[in-house]
This record gives C-alpha cells, sequence and structure tokens, in this order.
C-alpha cells in the first residue's frame, strides 16, 4: 500500500464519530477496571488510562486468536507471526518488554524468546486491559512497553455446558469447549480447546542469499501447519462468605510441521517443532471491608521445547553424559532444546486509609530454572528475583487523584534496584487530563545471557547470548487528554519511552563469534544479544468513539518514531540502528449495526479495518504497508431460558491482498488472502446467568467515584 493509499484510509477514519482503541458498551465509560493500579477504578475515573477491549466488541469481531483481536481491534499493536511466535510489537517495542497476564497472573512460555499466544483461549476472554508505558513498580521485570491483561469469563452456575466451533479456509479450525458445576460452596470450571491450521504458501519464490539469484520452487511456506491443544480446570472453594481458595492448572501441547524441500541451502527440514506446556497454582483472597483484600497466590510453570525429526539428522547431542557433534537421531525421536521452569509465591494487599488514600503493599519471589543440554554450557542454569513493593492512591479533592509506586527488586545476579511510578488525574466535568512518569527496570534473561542456538533459514544463522549483558532501564512520559460530549468520546494521547542499555539481537563480524562455533555451523549470519547505547521510541495515539443505541462506530491512529544507537566495534564508533518491526503509521476502524426482529432472531454486521505502513528492519529487507478489511455477522437464534444458539460467519481480508514477497525476507503480513469463516456456539445453563469479573452493580465508589 503506497502512503497516499494509507494517509486516505486513516483521514476517512478519523471523519467518523468513532470509537477506536476501547470498546463497544452500552456505557463504556462505566465499566471497572483493574490493571492500571491493581485496584477497581470505573473507567472515566482510571487514573492510569486504560484501553479496554469488552466482550461485547470480542464478539462483534469474531476473532480467530489473541493476535487477530489485538492487530484487528487496536492501533498500537503489529505482528509478525512465525514458527518462533507472534512477532508481537506495541508502540515499537517487542515482546520481551510487554507484560502479558491472565486474570493478574504472568503467563510463562518462550518461542524464541516470546510468549506462546495459543496459551489464551480466544472465545474465554471477557475482556481485555491495556495500559501503555513502564509499569515495573507494580508488576515489576518486563513491564517497560506495557501491560495486556486477559481478564477470562467467571462463571456462577448450577451447571454449564458450553460448544464453540469455528471452521475457515486452509484448514483453519478452532474449537473450544466448556463445563461448569457448582455444587454448596465447591465450582469447577473444565475449559477444552484446539486450534489448528493446514497453513498457507503465499509464494514459491526464495532469496536464499539475498542477491538478485533466487529460487522458485522452494517448499518453504509462510505459515506452516501446526495443530494446539490445552486441557484446563479450576477449582473454586467459598468456606466462608470473604474467603476465596482457589487451585487450577493446565496442559498445553504444540507441534509445528515443516515441510521438506530439495534445496540444502534453505528449505530441507529435519525435524517438526513441538512444545510442552504445563502449570499448577493455588492461592485465596480474603475480602475485608469494602473492596479492601489481602491475596495469596503460589505457581509453578513449565515450558519445554523440543527438535521431533522427521528425518535421520546428525546434530549435537548428549552421548555418556557428553555433547558430542554428529550425533544420530532418527524419525520419531526428540531432542529437548530447551526446559524452562519457573516457581512464584505472590503476597498482596489493598487497604483503604483516612484522608482519601488507598495502599497497596506486596511482596513476590520467583525463580527460574532453565536446562538446556545442548545450547547452555554446564547444560542448565538459573536465576532468582525478590520484590517488595507498595502504592498509594491520593484523593485531596472530587476532582484530583495522584498515585505514586515504588517497588525494589533483588536479583541474583544484579543485586538491587528501585523503580517508582507517579500519576496523576484531573477531571473537570466531561474533560481528564492524565498525566505520568514511570520507570522500568528489567534483567536479562537467562536465555539472553547463556543461550546460544542456530536457526536454518536461507543460510544458517548463529544467535548467541551474552553474559556482559547489563540490566535495562527505562523513563517513560506521557500526557493525555479525554473529552465525552453524550455518546461521542475523543481522546489524545503523547508518550515517550527511553529505554537505556536495551537488548536487541545485532548483527556482528563473524569473527566476534566463538572460534569453534564458527567451524562449527559455518553462518552467513551472526547475531548477538547486545545493550544498545540508547533505545527511545515517541509517540501519539489518537482514538475516537460513538456508541449509539444499534449503531456504534470507532477509529483509531498511532504515530510512531524510534531512535537507537549501538557501538560498532568495527568502526569503534556510535551506530544508528533500526529497532525491528517499527512502522511509522498504524489505524483502525470498526462500525457495527445490530437489531432484534421479535424474540427468536437478532442480526448483528460489523465492517472492520486495519492498515499500516510500511515495516522497518535492521537486516533481511523492510515489511511493506497494508490495509486488511473484514466484514462479521452474528446471528442470536431462538430464546430459551437455557439454551443459547449463535451462528457468526464473515469474510477476512475482503479484498484478497497478498503479501508474495520472497521467503528469506520480512513481510508486513502473512495474510493468505481472503478468508471465508464460520462459527456455531451452543450453551446450556442451567442456573444463574453467566457472570463476568466485575459489575457496575456490586463496585461501590472509594476515591470519590461516581457509581
Amino acid at each position: 500500500m503506497d502512503k497516499k493509499s494509507f494517509f486516505i484510509a486513516v483521514a476517512i477514519a478519523a471523519g467518523l464519530p468513532a470509537a477506536a482503541q476501547e470498546t463497544l458498551r452500552g456505557d463504556s465509560l462505566a465499566e471497572v477496571v483493574v490493571t492500571g493500579t491493581g485496584t477497581r477504578h470505573l473507567l472515566k475515573n482510571a487514573p492510569v488510562q486504560t484501553e479496554v477491549i469488552n466482550r461485547k466488541m470480542l464478539a462483534g469481531y469474531a476473532g480467530r486468536s489473541l493476535e487477530d483481536i489485538l492487530a484487528g481491534l487496536t492501533s498500537s499493536f503489529a505482528f509478525n507471526e512465525s514458527d518462533m511466535g507472534s512477532g508481537m510489537q506495541m508502540n515499537g517495542l517487542g515482546n520481551s518488554y510487554i507484560l502479558i497476564l491472565v486474570d493478574g497472573k504472568r503467563i510463562h512460555g518462550d518461542v524464541g524468546g516470546e510468549n506462546d499466544l495459543g496459551l489464551i483461549d480466544p472465545h474465554n476472554i471477557d475482556r481485555i486491559e491495556i495500559v501503555k508505558g513502564a509499569s515495573s513498580a507494580l508488576y515489576g521485570s518486563d513491564a517497560i512497553a506495557g501491560v495486556i491483561n486477559i481478564i477470562t469469563r467467571k462463571h456462577d452456575s448450577g451447571l454449564l455446558v458450553e460448544n464453540t466451533t469455528r471452521a475457515a479456509g486452509h484448514g483453519d479450525i478452532r474449537q473450544h469447549n466448556g463445563l461448569a458445576v457448582r455444587i454448596g460452596k465447591v465450582s469447577s470450571y473444565t475449559n477444552f480447546q484446539l486450534q489448528h491450521s493446514d497453513g498457507w504458501q503465499n509464494t514459491s519464490v526464495e532469496d536464499p542469499n539475498r542477491t538478485e539469484f533466487l529460487i522458485t520452487d522452494s517448499r518453504n511456506k509462510t505459515v506452516n501447519r501446526h495443530t494446539n491443544w490445552q486441557i484446563a480446570e479450576r477449582l473454586t472453594w467459598n468456606p466462608m462468605k470473604r474467603l476465596e481458595l482457589y487451585a487450577d492448572g493446565n496442559i498445553y501441547w504444540k507441534r509445528i510441521y515443516r515441510p521438506s524441500g530439495k534445496y540444502a541451502s534453505c528449505d530441507v527440514k529435519t525435524y517438526d517443532l513441538e512444545y510442552h506446556n504445563g502449570s499448577v497454582a493455588a492461592g485465596g483472597k480474603l475480602k475485608l471491608a469494602g473492596d479492601d483484600f489481602i491475596q495469596f497466590d503460589a505457581d509453578w510453570n513449565r515450558h519445554a521445547y523440543y527438535h521431533n525429526f522427521t528425518a535421520v539428522t546428525l546434530t549435537d547431542g548428549i552421548l555418556d553424559g557428553v555433547i558430542k557433534n554428529d550425533v544420530p537421531y532418527f524419525p520419531g525421536q526428540k531432542q529437548v532444546q530447551s526446559d524452562q521452569q519457573r516457581f512464584m509465591i505472590t503476597l498482596k494487599g489493598v487497604f483503604t486509609l483516612p484522608a482519601g488514600n488507598r495502599l497497596s503493599a506486596g511482596a513476590e519471589w520467583r525463580y527460574d530454572y532453565l536446562k538446556a543440554p545442548v545450547r547452555v554450557d554446564g547444560g542448565s542454569v538459573s536465576d532468582y528475583t525478590a520484590a517488595a513493593y507498595v502504592q498509594d492512591e491520593y484523593s485531596p479533592t472530587k476532582a484530583l487523584n495522584i498515585t505514586a509506586g515504588l517497588r525494589l527488586t533483588e536479583n541474583k545476579e544484579f543485586g538491587l534496584r528501585l523503580t517508582p511510578k507517579v500519576s496523576a488525574m484531573y477531571s473537570v466535568g466531561d474533560f481528564r487530563l492524565r498525566g505520568t512518569w514511570s520507570q522500568g527496570f528489567k534483567t536479562p534473561t537467562p536465555k539472553e545471557l547463556y543461550y546460544h542456538y542456530v536457526r536454518y533459514m536461507s543460510g544458517t544463522y548463529l544467535y548467541l547470548g551474552n553474559t556482559g549483558l547489563k540490566p535495562q532501564t527505562s523513563n517513560y512520559f506521557s500526557l493525555g487528554g479525554e473529552y465525552t460530549a453524550g455518546k461521542f468520546t475523543v481522546s489524545l494521547t503523547g508518550y515517550h519511552n527511553k529505554v537505556g542499555d536495551m537488548i536487541n539481537l545485532v548483527t556482528i563480524p563473524s569473527t566476534q563469534a566463538p572460534p569453534d562455533l564458527l567451524a562449527q555451523y559455518q553462518p552467513i549470519k551472526v547475531r548477538k544479544y547486545l545493550n544498545l547505547e540508547s533505545a527511545k521510541t515517541y509517540g501519539v495515539d489518537i482514538s475516537m468513539r460513538y456508541t449509539g443505541k444499534n449503531i456504534t462506530a470507532g477509529a483509531g491512529y498511532s504515530y510512531l518514531d524510534t531512535d537507537a544507537r549501538v557501538y560498532d566495534d568495527e568502526k569503534e564508533t556510535l551506530a544508528d540502528v533500526t529497532i525491528d518491526g517499527m512502522a511509522h503509521h498504524k489505524g483502525n476502524v470498526y462500525a457495527t449495526w445490530s437489531h432484534a426482529f421479535g424474540r427468536d432472531y437478532k442480526l448483528s454486521i460489523g465492517i472492520f479495518g486495519r492498515m499500516s505502513s510500511k515495516r522497518y528492519y535492521q537486516m533481511d529487507g523492510d515489511g511493506k504497508g497494508y490495509q486488511i478489511w473484514r466484514i462479521n455477522t452474528g446471528h442470536d437464534i431462538g430464546h430459551s431460558k437455557k439454551m443459547t444458539y449463535r451462528v457468526e460467519a464473515g469474510v477476512d481480508n475482503i479484498f484478497n491482498y497478498v503479501d508474495r514477497t520472497p521467503h528469506g525476507l520480512h513481510l508486513g503480513t502473512t495474510t493468505p488472502g481472503t478468508t471465508l469463516y464460520a462459527s456455531v456456539t451452543v450453551r446450556f445453563n442451567n442456573g444463574k446467568k453467566i457472570k463476568n469479573t466485575y459489575n457496575k452493580s456490586d463496585f461501590k465508589s472509594k476515591n470519590n467515584e461516581e457509581d
């Protein structure tokens, strides 16, 4: 897409009476949010600006995955999906700087340094809360770009049985099943999800050496065939009115099937990728007076990554407890590449104090263990972090709220660190002015410090850890205003995020790699984790929304620029580099209409557009700009107290845009072109109505908030 087309689309979007990155709802600003401060606030009075994608918007969009939902319903995210993960970015910073929570708890998983968003069942999401900017004072490491909190649906029912089956082109199947049972004070919810795709190939052209010589019959796919499934269970016990205890766990499996071609330099594959995840958690929450509470959680998570061999392969392996070269592996055998385990214990309390103060305080302990027999010297490494934090929300007047927090972190390798944050909100009628200054702190992960691995793309790439890395820090500033006039709301936020000692993969001269690894792999490129001397992101987010009785419409626009510098050892000077994946302009547009025809049929229609300008990369070319448009229809059929039926059908990528850039170079988007999809949901609910996480009716004002 050329620049002219992009800006025409943005101009059209800006002209809509619109609703952008937040959501469609009857009274959108009356929703309750928790992520920005860790305490409950009405959205309109949240001291920290929060974007919300609620259940109604999720149903109207009918996204196939969390990546699809975030890319389609906000303008701040970009994705570049591959075998190694989602390639997620948020306002210019990548996945490792974005903290992803499920019901306030960190997810665990590392696919090439990225969380696997397939762990999250899109059919079990009640709403998504998004907070931008450094939030390390409250949430610790990883929360430098921002926080995404996935709030799952809560079930308060005698018996609930639900099934959703979604099918689309290219063998794309999404299956969700849920079973909820409540007997007395004990409730259980079992969730199953299956995701499968046959994958697709947008081009058979490959540029293996980044030269004019092209392969025209490569078997590499744009997106490989893959399957993943998950079973999760949560048990809840309420021994008394104000006390809830829980235990939960899940098992997750994923395999990526890679076709093998005839060109040894690029498309010959001798193994598939396989992932095994598991988790166990337990905890409880004691409600005190009002909204005060004490909460305790303990959890263990595992993420293991394997090569599942499909042909005879000679590779590094363990024989008699010693790493040896050219160890034979045969079809059906597996080799563990990394086994990451995490133990966490958290304690948190929220207490109302006199004179308009609300205090949050907590402590955390985290232990990380990485086992990688052929990728880490010695076979395994470990790390631990302990932290304590405190936050005060102070409302001296009805119009003003000031929230300040401080975290003290001790890390095994990097010692003590203080991380502060201050936010303020001033209200005048329907106008809100919000400002934030916060610091971020992120220690290098065990993989960034110790891991080394090889990727065979269009040639051999060698990736190296770096034990000389320093922790990353950041200073984040934002200032924004929001104005509401009846059903119309507009907001504008400017931000600046300065990351010090930012860790990034940087191409280095082969002469700087260990000689034994050079001789063993003979790579065409060597990339190493390095601290950039400086990295800055700055931009503006604009959103508008209109919410009527039957019609809703919205638009969002994000402008982003970055500035990063790294020391060039060969030239002995600072060199400008691009933060991979950065796009200057991104936008999203949507409009929906719904109408009930009697008691037995309700129709909803929505059109959604997302667009991006060119994405910049340090190597292997830039990603093209694009526009993707989608139409979705929802059909609620029948009327029964216990049974509900819903059919969804739509067309994704209406105008059939396909990026046919040769394999080995960066893509703007991996979409396969126009795709038809449909889903059917059947739900039996013999009990109380499904209850969302928070209802306005059970929220009582604490800090001069209007209920």
